[in-house]
């Protein structure tokens, strides 16, 4: 007489267990290196864009417009740390470093990720209308676990920016403490 099986063994289920484990524990450090890789070219994104309108706004409206790093998106924050966000404005009386006054319209604004650190060389840019230069400098995004390298966006002279993952001396990028 045969004996009809309803289950599976402790042996069985205890081998596919640790299968299950074994192919989770390795699978897990890629995707969230993945999810961090995700969310730094979101910020880097958001930034990108943000200049690029910046530029245009100065073009259009014959004025300064600036992008400067904000707290409660509503006044520019003191400092180089961009990792709550930034605030993009209309930049009437072209004060250096960047502040909003009464009467300057906010163009646009961005609430970043908690999960990613932003620093700049600048306190804020600046974007003119033609004939003149605009603010240069390099803004850092890095993962604050570290996940990634860390990866920047700068910003020329003419106002463009583009994404670089090295110095111009071929080094990486140094996320600030």
């Amino acid at each position: 007489m045969r004996r009809q099986s309803d289950g599976y063994s402790l042996f069985e289920l205890i081998v596919t267990i640790a299968i299950v484990a074994v192919v989770v524990s390795l699978g897990l450090p890629s995707l969230s290196g993945t999810v961090a890789r995700h969310r730094q070219r979101a910020e880097i994104d958001a930034l990108f864009h943000a200049v690029h309108l910046a530029r245009k706004e100065s073009i259009v409206r014959r004025k300064v417009v600036s992008i400067c790093p904000s707290r409660d998106l509503e006044s520019c924050t003191p400092g180089r740390d961009w990792s709550s966000g930034w605030i993009l404005f209309a930049n009437h009386d072209g004060d250096v470093p960047p502040q909003i006054d009464d009467g300057e319209p906010i163009l646009g604004r961005h609430r970043a990720d908690e999960t990613v650190r932003i620093t700049a060389n600048r306190r804020g840019f600046t974007l003119r209308a033609v004939f003149r230069r605009a603010t240069n400098g390099t803004v850092v995004v890095c993962d604050r676990e570290a996940r990634i390298e860390p990866r920047a966006l700068v910003i020329s002279y003419t106002g463009r920016p583009r994404v670089a993952g090295t110095t111009p001396r071929g080094e990486p990028y140094v996320c600030a403490e």
